[in-house]
């Protein structure tokens, strides 16, 4: 089955860890221009404007010119399909850490009683 091509949707489209770590960048430091997403991702120019091009068919950034230069926000609203996917697993994940602190737990209770009984 062929693949799905990156601006079909956001899965696809964050699916790219440079385009997370641009919309990471978005979501910390607020609108950037492609100058300074270039110097805070190290990233060449050509690479960050195609990323940003896929982000912005989708919907998850949008552009606004300001004089000579396009502002580049992120449209995180655009993100609540994933989230709601994602944390229908989300009990899987607490479940998970609930039994490795139970686990933790269970061994420094086994040392701390192996250490009273040498002492």
């Amino acid at each position: 089955m062929p693949r799905a091509p990156t601006t079909a949707d956001v899965f696809n489209a964050v699916a790219e860890p440079r385009r997370r770590a641009i919309l990471d960048e978005l979501a910390r430091r607020g609108p950037r221009d492609v100058s300074r997403l270039v110097r805070s991702l190290h990233l060449s120019q050509p690479t960050v404007s195609k990323h940003l091009g896929v982000l912005r068919r989708v919907g998850l950034v949008s552009a606004t010119a300001e004089g000579r230069r396009r502002l580049y926000r992120l449209n995180a609203a655009q993100l609540r399909p994933m989230h709601e996917w994602v944390s229908r697993f989300e009990r899987f994940w607490t479940h998970q850490l609930d039994r490795i602190k139970q686990r933790a737990e269970g061994r420094a209770a086994a040392h701390r009683a192996e250490h009273t009984t040498r002492n």
